[in-house]
C-alpha cells in the first residue's frame, strides 16, 4: 500500500467513525426534543413514556464520541444526555417537603384488571400497611362481593362505590367519612371515576377521586386520552385540599399529565424519589419493560413521607402506596 492509499484509507475510516458518532447521537437528539417540547403525537405518545430508559441510553453516543475522539459530536450528545438525564434523574431524589402539623395519611391506590386482582392480597395490603384511603380501578362486581368476604369493609367501612362488568368500574374506600360522594364518567372509555370528601381528624375537609383516564393503547384512541387527561379535576392550591390517585395511562414524560400537575399538585412518588418505579409491565412475558402509569398526586400544601409500588397478583399493575401528612385543621 502506498503513502497515498494509506492516506485515503484513514481519511475513510474517520468519516465512518464521523458518520456512525452522528447516527448515533441523531435518534436521542430528536427524542430530546421529542420530550422537552412535549411534541409527542401519534404512536409517539407511546414512545415517550420509555423516556427514562432512552435517558440512560443517552450516554452511548456520548461514550461512543469520546473514544472516538469526535469533539462536535460528543459535545452534543452530552448536552442532549445533560438534558435527559435532567428531567429524569431528580425523580429518584426525595424533594423538600412542606411543613404541616396535621394527621398522617396512608393511601393505597390499584388497578384490579377487569376485576381479575387477588382481593386477599389487596386485603392484606390494606391491613399490614394500616392503610386509611383505598381508591381502585376496573372495579367490578365480582371483586367488589369478594372483597367484602374478605373484611374490607370491617376495615374501611366508609365507601364510594361504583361496581361495573368490565373495566370501568371505580371505587373508594376509607378509615373515616366521606361525604359529598359519588362518581363522574369520563367521556373516552367511560371509565369512571369515584370520589368523595373525606373528613380526617385534626385535618381540613379532602377531596380524593379514583382516576382512570382513557388508555393510548392505539393511534384511534388518542383524542379519547387527551380529552380524559385534559378533563381531570385540577388542584385548588387556594381552596380545599384534593388528591387525585389512580391509574393515569401516562407517565411524568407526557405533556398533558405534566399540565395536570401543574395546576397544583405534586407527584407523590416524584416527590418521594419513587419515580422510577415501574408500575405496569406488563408481566406477563411480553419484552416491555415497565413504565410508571399510576400515580398519587396530591395537592401540593400536603407533604409526602414515602411512596412504595407492591405487585397485586393477577394485575398487570402493581399497588402504589402513599404515606403521607396532611396540614392541621
Amino acid at each position: 500500500m502506498t503513502t497515498t492509499d494509506a492516506g485515503r484509507a484513514t481519511v475513510r475510516t474517520r468519516r465512518i467513525a464521523t458518520t456512525a458518532c452522528w447516527l448515533t447521537v441523531a435518534p436521542v437528539a430528536a427524542w430530546a426534543v421529542l420530550r422537552l417540547a412535549g411534541l409527542e403525537r401519534g404512536p409517539l405518545v407511546q414512545a415517550v413514556a420509555f423516556t427514562p430508559y432512552v435517558a440512560a441510553a443517552s450516554l452511548v453516543p456520548l461514550v461512543l464520541a469520546l473514544a472516538l475522539r469526535r469533539r462536535a459530536a460528543a459535545v452534543v450528545a452530552a448536552v442532549i444526555a445533560l438534558a435527559l438525564v435532567g428531567v429524569v434523574a431528580p425523580r429518584a431524589v426525595a424533594a423538600g417537603q412542606p411543613e404541616v402539623g396535621g394527621p398522617t395519611l396512608r393511601l393505597l391506590t390499584a388497578n384490579l384488571l377487569v376485576g381479575g386482582a387477588d382481593p386477599a392480597r389487596l386485603v392484606e395490603l390494606v391491613r399490614a400497611h394500616r392503610v386509611d384511603v383505598l381508591a381502585v380501578q376496573e372495579f367490578t362486581p365480582g371483586i367488589a362481593a369478594e372483597l367484602d368476604r374478605l373484611g374490607l369493609a370491617t376495615l374501611l367501612p366508609y365507601q364510594e362505590l361504583n361496581p361495573e362488568v368490565g373495566t370501568t368500574g371505580s371505587g373508594l374506600y376509607a378509615r373515616f367519612p366521606l361525604s359529598e360522594g359519588g362518581f363522574r364518567r369520563n367521556p373516552g372509555f367511560a371509565f369512571t371515576q369515584a370520589y368523595g370528601t373525606l373528613a380526617v381528624p385534626g385535618a381540613p375537609p379532602l377531596r380524593v377521586e379514583s382516576a382512570h383516564p382513557a388508555a393510548p393503547y392505539a393511534v384511534e384512541a388518542l383524542p379519547d386520552w387527551w380529552t380524559d387527561l385534559r378533563g381531570q379535576p385540577p388542584a385548588t392550591p387556594r381552596g380545599r385540599l384534593s388528591i387525585l390517585a389512580g391509574d393515569f395511562n401516562a407517565t411524568l414524560d407526557h405533556a398533558p399529565l405534566r399540565e395536570l400537575i401543574a395546576t397544583g399538585y405534586v407527584d407523590a412518588a416524584d416527590a418521594a424519589g419513587a419515580g422510577l418505579a415501574g408500575t405496569w409491565g406488563p408481566y406477563d412475558g411480553d419484552l416491555i419493560p415497565p413504565v410508571t402509569i399510576d400515580h398519587v398526586l396530591v395537592d401540593r400544601r400536603i407533604a409526602v413521607r414515602s411512596v412504595a409500588v407492591h405487585p397485586v397478583p393477577g394485575s398487570d399493575h402493581r399497588a402504589v402506596l402513599a404515606e403521607l401528612r396532611l396540614p392541621a385543621a
